[in-house]
């Protein structure tokens, strides 16, 4: 099969993919087919791909304006698109446009437009209105995880937006979750649904219930991540106030970890990710913006500190653990003045905590800031040859690297942190100095 001059074998080995699953397959040949498309799939299935897929097959060469307009609800996961469509190796360019980004490498970037632009839709609408996006070449657009982007406050953003592409052939919705009704001016005229959601909870998950006074919910958290111990754990909060207090009470106690809201400005928002994926922190503190969409390791335990105030808000946190084959647990904290939500299908397993705290181990990792990327021709290889060569680590004492436009993380065994920062310290790399230290 092959997708503007790329075999399918040869983009799966980019994206270091063995095989597409059903879902994906499914979805490539009928958004090849069909003019609207409505694909309801788990967060981690891989949607990304099963809309890429088909839409790569679709680009005109010959055609210099935006082909592809793909709207995402948050950064992280409009970054991720981007991402995964710069690993297929296309050769067709992709640009990505967020709030927190700098508008003046996007108004630079729009010059010459993409084939994809991908964006939010705040960000995407006010290049807009500014003239920068020439509408009259999209005859693809995309609203993933449609749903929430009908949540967040963008109505009146999508309301434009759809006012304004005129020349649309083709409609793709994604979505894990069907729960939501399309409103009258966001146009998909009888779509063909592709749902591969479903009703029972997976196999490998256990739904395990905690109960703490009402006057001790911290402390009984505090238990309870003790004796989670090792493994990677999101605490999901209803509020961002109460992320953060949970987050002080942590670090009070001694235990690292970082937190994840809307709140926070971009920067930040990325670090925090890198330093969970890369093994640096274990434990997450956050809101349901982390319940879907963003590219995540497989989490083990799930902490519901808030009882979730739905049922689809409960699926979607749980979403985060016990994927493919994996197995997770996920745990409700529940005070004598709660009742179990009626959400819960099964009787729950009650989980009694330990009387002696044991408190985790460190974890291996710890994170390397280097304050140069992408923009300043830094790449992964030049990281390795200066962290193997001069910092005399072995391959197995290096993790994930994180190339960024202006900055690197690199993850480093902790144990070899304090000899390698004397020995890079002052070492350019690329010919230039930079700054190296533990990533704050």
């Amino acid at each position: 099969m092959i997708f503007n001059h790329l075999s399918l074998e040869k983009i799966l080995q980019n994206l270091s993919i063995d095989s597409l699953n059903e879902m994906q397959e499914t979805a490539m040949q009928t958004i090849k087919n069909e003019e609207n498309v409505i694909l309801l799939a788990p967060t981690g299935s891989g949607k990304t791909l099963g809309f890429l897929l088909p839409i790569l097959e679709m680009l005109d060469s010959n055609n210099n304006g935006i082909q592809v307009l793909v709207l995402s609800p948050s950064r992280e996961l409009a970054l991720q698109i981007e991402q995964v469509f710069k690993s297929m190796v296309t050769g067709f360019k992709v640009n990505c446009c967020y709030g927190g980004h700098d508008i003046s490498i996007e108004k630079n970037n729009l010059i010459e437009p993409p084939a994809i632009l991908i964006g939010t839709p705040g960000r995407i609408a006010d290049h807009l209105r500014n003239g920068r996006i020439n509408t009259s070449t999209i005859k693809t657009m995309v609203l993933d995880e449609y749903d929430k982007c009908l949540e967040f406050g963008f109505k009146a953003e999508m309301s434009f937006l759809i006012s304004q592409l005129n020349n649309l052939s083709k409609r793709i919705f994604t979505s894990a979750t069907e729960a939501i009704e399309i409103q009258e001016n966001i146009e998909i005229s009888k779509p063909v649904v592709l749902n591969f959601l479903s009703e029972e909870s997976p196999d490998n998950l256990k739904v395990k219930v905690v109960e703490t006074p009402s006057d001790d919910r911290l402390n009984t958290l505090f238990k309870l991540v003790c004796s989670i111990g090792n493994r990677s754990t999101l605490i999901f909060c209803n509020q961002r106030q109460t992320v953060e207090q949970i987050s002080s009470l942590l670090w009070e106690k001694r235990l690292a970890n970082n937190v994840f809201h809307g709140g926070l400005d971009q920067d930040l928002r990325q670090r925090t990710l890198i330093k969970f994926r890369n093994g640096s922190h274990r434990i997450l503190v956050t809101t349901d913006l982390a319940s879907r969409g963003l590219d995540i390791p497989e989490i083990e335990c799930v902490i519901h500190f808030n009882i979730p105030p739905t049922e689809s808000i409960f699926t979607h946190r749980n979403g985060r653990t016990a994927r493919m084959h994996a197995a997770g647990t996920t745990y409700l904290i529940i005070s004598e003045k709660e009742t179990l939500p009626p959400f819960l299908k099964d009787i729950p397993e009650y989980e009694k905590l330990p009387a002696k705290v044991v408190f985790p181990e460190q974890t291996l990792w710890v994170t390397l800031y280097i304050g140069a990327g992408k923009k300043e021709k830094i790449s992964k290889m030049d990281v390795v040859g200066l962290l193997m060569q001069k910092g005399k680590l072995l391959k197995g004492e290096l993790g994930l690297i994180d190339v960024l436009d202006h900055a690197t993380y690199v993850a480093i065994k902790r144990d070899k942190i304090d000899k390698l920062l004397p020995l890079i310290k002052n070492a350019p790399i690329k010919k230039q100095k930079v700054k190296i230290e533990v990533a704050r």
